[in-house]
């Protein structure tokens, strides 16, 4: 949305829009889960090739997909595991990690998948998992070359995650934030110019009253985290907006793995392919591609050739030919 800005005369100002999520967020809590699954067969089999999607509902997690690899794994205690330290350790939250039902739908790497990928080849030349397009993004809007609206956006809910622990106990694992930045299109390049709103939705305990939570997000966590040069009177703020959050997690919608992909990467800027990264070894481009974009576009920002950049790369499924060799 563009309109006249309001730091210099007949200058073009947008508003632009970024969400994240919390670690008790039903979608996001399914995308630690693989990811976990994925680290336990890696930290005792390297070569262990993992495709794992996690569902959630109410009192139940499901895995499925595929498993390759020489590693035993105690599948159901890794996920107790990873729900404990997202938080949810008792039925008040909705959700406990210690009676919810663990099924398992996981089965061995299609064959034709293995030996297009891996057979005959050294560890260097190892062949693409699927056919698929990845996206890296940078800019010099910030120290990390992340896009503002995320990364305020992100911070805003590890802030509110650090106070759960501490003096606003009544903050429960569930949480979703909203930044919205106005900036100056100069020339192609982004300047952030002000905070134009926020949005916070948490889950909470019923021992607090809206008017508390709303005063405990502004002053803790919002005045707290997005720098005073960015806030002003017009700023909008949304601070519970629904008047309360009681039920959260599972309990209040299910989650899935891979549904939170543009909250995984820079928050609508850029371009995305379409592809999850949790869950899944390096021989799924969706994720080492897009890694390897970000890595490429970030080092072209902090070398200073350019403010703003995007990468794409696309990879696709390779056969040798049996007769010929050819690719």
């Amino acid at each position: 949305m563009y309109s006249k800005g309001t730091t210099k005369s007949n200058a073009k100002t947008f508003l632009f829009t970024s969400e994240s999520v919390g670690e008790g967020h039903s979608d996001k809590m399914c995308d630690q889960i693989s990811d976990a699954v994925l680290d336990a067969y890696l930290s005792q089999d390297p070569d262990s090739k993992v495709a794992c999607e996690c569902v959630a509902k109410t009192g139940m997690i499901l895995l499925c997909g595929e498993v390759t690899s020489k590693a035993v794994v105690d599948i159901p205690a890794v996920v107790r595991e990873t729900i404990k330290k997202i938080g949810y350790d008792c039925s008040a939250k909705g959700f406990d990690y210690k009676t919810c039902n663990v099924l398992l739908a996981l089965q061995p790497q299609c064959p034709e998948i293995t030996d297009c990928v891996f057979e005959g080849r050294n560890e260097e030349d190892t062949a693409a998992g699927d056919q698929g397009v990845m996206f890296g993004y940078a800019t010099d809007e910030t120290e990390e070359c992340m896009p503002l609206t995320i990364l305020l956006a992100h911070q805003l809910n590890a802030k509110m995650r650090a106070l759960s622990k501490t003096e606003c106990p009544w903050i429960m694992p569930d949480s979703k934030t909203q930044v919205t930045v106005e900036y100056r299109d100069n020339m192609g390049s982004m300047e952030p110019l002000r905070v134009h709103t926020v949005v916070i939705s948490v889950n909470h305990t019923p021992d607090i009253t809206v008017h508390d939570i709303r005063q405990q997000l502004l002053e803790k966590v919002v005045k707290a985290v997005i720098p005073a040069s960015y806030l002003d009177d017009k700023t909008i703020y949304h601070l519970l907006p629904s008047g309360k959050f009681l039920d959260g997690g599972p309990q209040a919608d299910a989650g899935l793995t891979g549904r939170k992909i543009i909250v995984d990467t820079y928050g609508g800027w850029g371009a995305h392919g379409g592809g999850a990264f949790s869950g899944k070894d390096c021989s799924k481009v969706d994720r080492s591609g897009a890694y390897a974009a970000r890595w490429v576009a970030k080092s072209l920002v902090k070398a200073k050739l350019c403010k703003r950049v995007l990468v794409q790369v696309r990879l696709r499924w390779v056969q040798e030919c049996p007769t010929c060799g050819v690719l």
